[in-house]
């Protein structure tokens, strides 16, 4: 009999994980079914997406709340349509604020449940390591860190190590990277990732923009890549260049932050998944963060650690600058970027990024998915 596997993801980054996990588990099971909610790497492995994975692409407690109603409702849809499927496996991919609820519902009903990518409970609101150890068969951890949060409470957990680790090259090839996007090997690229979901985006674009213009007055010859996440994400930068009547070489990309980080110099961008990547690719990044007021106070207030991006979380230092809220303003972004671009020949990053590097090359997709089939047949 086949295995029928459910899958959530929330945003980009789900969906990156999401498709590599599949790939993984159809290595293992080939004649698995996948479905559930997923972006549009998942769908082209043959995964049958119930719902918009945008709908569950939000960031901040004010729109959580506005959006809580829908939400909840879409979580009850979901939680009656897996009961009645009765699935093999429910695996949740990051998403906690709506996966770690799912998953408590459908552990009632004995389904097994996978989180893949651990909340970062090590961070804030550490409370939620009790709801998660009555709602988890299996938390698959990206980092190392993480694990002995699990082993205490004795959830079950494997560090698998983050699959983009073992993806990309320690020694990345820009000029393969400017080839594909048809940029010359002598012209200085700034990378803009104002993020993926349109909370982000809102915050970000303009302070990020702005930034951009103060460059060009600097360096004339300057060049601007923007990879924007979706259609909805193109459409809204799109509108504000048009309606701010932004002048700038910028060119806007489908996608492809991975290829478009890799052809830059130096990196402007959201603090989150992207800045992960950003390291793997050895790339000298400023991190910024900016949100609504309200948001940012509470936030703040359970805040358990002072570093906010993965790049110093994981180093246990302050390796890259991070810009957040207050000091999330052009004149400041474009000091550190001078700096950035003026050192970066000679980045003091770039090794503390391959020393990380190397420790998070465990096997990724394939760890994983040997995981959770060890659980379904234990």
């Amino acid at each position: 009999m086949s295995k029928h596997f459910f899958l959530v993801a929330g945003e980009a980054s789900g969906d990156i994980l999401g498709a590599r996990l599949i790939s993984a588990l159809k290595l293992i099971y080939p004649k698995a079914r996948f479905s559930g909610i997923g972006g549009p790497l998942m769908s082209a492995e043959d995964f049958d997406s119930f719902f918009p994975m945008e709908r569950l692409s939000v960031m901040g407690v004010v729109p959580i709340l506005k959006r809580l109603p829908e939400l909840l409702k879409m979580r009850s849809k979901l939680a009656n349509l897996i009961i009645n499927s009765q699935p093999d496996c429910f695996i949740g991919i990051d998403a906690p604020e709506f996966n770690i609820g799912l998953e408590y519902k459908l552990r009632q009903h004995e389904i097994k449940t996978v989180h893949y990518v651990s909340p970062s409970v090590w961070a804030w609101r550490e409370k939620r390591i009790f709801k998660i150890k009555k709602s988890v068969s299996l938390m698959l951890c990206l980092f190392p860190f993480e694990l002995p949060i699990y082993q205490h409470h004795k959830i079950p957990a494997v560090c698998v190590g983050h699959p983009l680790a073992n993806e990309i090259d320690i020694e990345p090839n820009t000029s393969s990277a400017r080839n594909k996007l048809k940029i010359s090997a002598d012209e200085l690229v700034v990378a803009l990732l104002p993020g993926s979901r349109g909370s982000e985006v809102k915050y970000l674009i303009e302070p990020f923009f702005k930034t951009a213009i103060l460059l060009k007055q600097k360096y004339p010859k300057i060049q601007f890549i923007l990879p924007c996440a979706n259609e909805k994400r193109r459409t809204q930068v799109e509108q504000y260049i048009l309606q701010e009547n932004i002048s700038l070489p910028i060119s806007l990309v489908d996608g492809e932050s991975r290829l478009v980080m890799q052809a830059a110099d130096v990196v402007l961008l959201a603090s989150g998944t992207a800045t992960l990547e950003a390291l793997l690719l050895k790339k000298p990044m400023l991190v910024a963060y900016k949100m609504s007021r309200l948001s940012f106070w509470i936030f703040k207030k359970r805040l358990k650690i002072k570093q906010y991006s993965l790049p110093n979380i994981l180093a246990g230092q302050a390796i890259v600058k991070e810009m957040i809220q207050e000091d999330c303003e052009p004149e400041l972004l474009f000091e550190q970027l001078v700096m950035l671009i003026e050192s970066r020949e000679d980045s003091p990053q770039i090794e503390s990024f391959k020393v990380i590097h190397q420790s998070l090359m465990l096997g990724g997709s394939e760890k994983a998915a040997n995981a959770i089939k060890e659980m379904l047949e234990t």
